[in-house]
């Protein structure tokens, strides 16, 4: 009766997916976060050349 345990215990077939779903998750949050900071910095930017021109 172990022995299917053991098989169910060491199957690691879905464990490489799981690992990428987590990295491209982080990915994607530090390149949402980077583009929202540099999105303000930019229209900061912008909007004090703009007030300069005027």
């Amino acid at each position: 009766m172990a022995y299917p345990l053991r098989i169910l215990w060491s199957d690691d077939n879905g464990q490489d997916i799981a690992e990428y779903a987590v990295m491209l998750a982080v990915i994607l949050v530090l390149i949402v976060g980077t583009i929202r900071l540099i999105g303000t910095s930019a229209n900061n930017v912008f909007s004090s050349a703009a007030s300069s021109i005027q």
